[in-house]
């Protein structure tokens, strides 16, 4: 059986593995569009309207553009996506979880570094095909079992929406994308909340990841050492709860950074499935 936890599918893997954690109903705070028409967009054939190549060596063709605004670093994107190599097989998308469409942080290494150079091209609307060089995408490296060393790729993708914040505090931003309504015990000073995260910043991609280490973080609110940040997303945050969290270098490690980690005034990006709220 062929791999697939490659990029943002692993991340739905792992939370679609929680089942035994949610007690009621999940419900999906994420941008969801029409089934039917989602798979029948993102698989017909296209004509291309308009392209460009970069000195990169990422190529984008549009098949539609978009009137909405040009995306950004620290947008979150609705996004229905497929990857494909070179040999037309598919290694990744929203459709491989029955997923209508996936959030995606820009800017933060949630795929490769050429998604986020690419994105940055597009605007809310735009349904494009992107070439990446494999230097931009897996590499020399590539994925044992799914994606060859030295591959290029091809992504789909339709930009559907800008998912503004659920919450936003002393600059600290939450998307809050699924959450089980069941659920009423809340993180707050008087408690302690455990979860697992991916961690990223712009220059140095999954710094974190207990999903992988399987060590999930404790924390009271009142623990020293923690990004401040942090602290303040987590807090109403219940069991089961999965979000984005984006911390500015002022509510982070502001303008000394973290030893060799994080570079000075570098935001970071917490992608957070939170197993426990308990009673210290």
């Amino acid at each position: 059986m062929q791999k697939i936890l490659i990029g943002l599918l692993a991340l739905f893997i792992v939370s679609c593995k929680t089942d035994d954690l949610q007690d009621g109903v999940v419900e999906d705070h994420s941008k969801q569009t029409q089934k039917d028409s989602v798979v029948n967009e993102i698989d017909r054939a296209n004509k291309t309207v308009d392209q460009i190549k970069l000195e990169n060596g990422i190529e984008i063709k549009w098949f539609v553009h978009g009137s909405g605004d040009k995306l950004e670093l620290g947008d979150v994107v609705s996004i229905d996506y497929k990857v494909y190599l070179m040999d037309s097989s598919i290694v990744d998308g929203n459709h491989l979880l029955q997923k209508e469409s996936m959030p995606f942080m820009i800017g933060f290494n949630m795929q490769t570094q050429g998604w986020d150079i690419a994105l940055q091209e597009l605007k809310i609307g735009d349904f494009a095909e992107i070439f990446i060089p494999s230097k931009l995408a897996r590499g020399e490296n590539g994925i044992e079992g799914l994606i060859p060393a030295n591959a290029d790729n091809i992504l789909k993708i339709r930009i559907l929406d800008v998912v503004a914040p659920t919450k936003e505090t002393d600059g600290n931003k939450v998307w809050l994308l699924e959450e089980n309504t069941t659920n009423k015990e809340t993180f707050n000073k008087d408690n302690e909340i455990e979860f697992h995260c991916m961690v990223s910043t712009p220059s140095n991609p999954l710094y974190v990841n207990t999903f992988r280490s399987n060590n999930t973080f404790k924390l009271k609110y009142g623990d020293r050492g923690t990004v401040p940040g942090l602290k303040k997303s987590l807090i109403n945050a219940k069991k089961s709860d999965r979000f984005f969290v984006l911390v500015p270098a002022s509510e982070g490690y502001g303008a000394q950074g973290y030893q060799d980690i994080v570079k000075p005034n570098e935001y970071l990006f917490y992608n957070i499935l939170v197993m426990n709220v308990s009673e210290k």
